[in-house]
């Protein structure tokens, strides 16, 4: 069974810097592409960032320049590195697993098959 937690959410000021984990079980992290997406209260789930299986990245425009998604193959880790944080930074990031069969980054919801609960990350103004 594959499952994704993920970690290192909290409260920062604006300017600040975060980083989140998302440890995975259940399968290789090296196997697939992996992604963050968010969700803002009253809002849908949106696109933030991906890492294909090769490690080519994609971002989001709202976040390029300030965000950076790594994986750590021996740890089955996936990060993202967040600085210079916004107020509408604030949301709830959600990692994601494409699966043994998706190699390629992708920015779509639907092509994710797995997907961790989240953590709240909360930017102060």
């Amino acid at each position: 069974q594959v499952q994704l937690v993920e970690s290192g959410g909290g409260l920062v000021q604006a300017g600040g810097s975060l980083s989140l984990s998302c440890h995975i079980s259940g399968t290789s992290i090296k196997e697939s592409a992996m992604g963050w997406f968010r969700q803002a209260p009253g809002k849908g789930r949106e696109f933030v960032a991906t890492i294909s299986k090769f490690d080519g990245t994609r971002y989001a425009d709202s976040v390029k320049g300030r965000f950076t998604i790594s994986r750590d193959g021996a740890r089955n880790t996936l990060h993202l590195q967040m600085t210079s944080l916004r107020p509408d930074d604030t949301a709830v990031y959600v990692c994601a697993s494409r699966g043994p069969v998706g190699f390629y980054a992708s920015d779509r919801r639907d092509d994710y098959a797995y997907w961790g609960q989240g953590t709240q990350v909360t930017v102060s103004s």
